[in-house]
């Protein structure tokens, strides 16, 4: 669908680089959300970068998910971010 992940990449201080199906490109903080049940596993910094993407959600593999509908209202438009936050060696990867 239009609105599904299509690419994830892990940034430092637990945010993902997020590229949508419709070409919408964002940052979205996950730290809101490390402590909450299931996602408290992504503290651990090696595990947050096995981010992955299934069925259009960004999905981690002990199957924490962020829905595409969440990271479309909650992250922060590419153009909208500093340049020091997108020139991270995590989006070369």
């Amino acid at each position: 669908m239009y609105w599904d992940a299509k690419v994830v990449k892990p940034l430092p201080d637990y945010r993902l680089y997020v590229e949508v199906e419709d070409g919408r490109r964002g940052v979205f903080d996950m730290k809101p959300y490390l402590d909450l049940g299931v996602f408290r596993e992504l503290k651990d910094e090696h595990y947050f970068n096995q981010v992955g993407i299934l069925f259009g959600a960004v999905t981690w593999p002990h199957e924490q998910d962020i829905a595409p509908e969440t990271l479309i209202e909650e992250m922060v438009p590419v153009d909208a971010m500093p340049d020091n936050v997108l020139q991270s060696d995590a989006l070369n990867r």
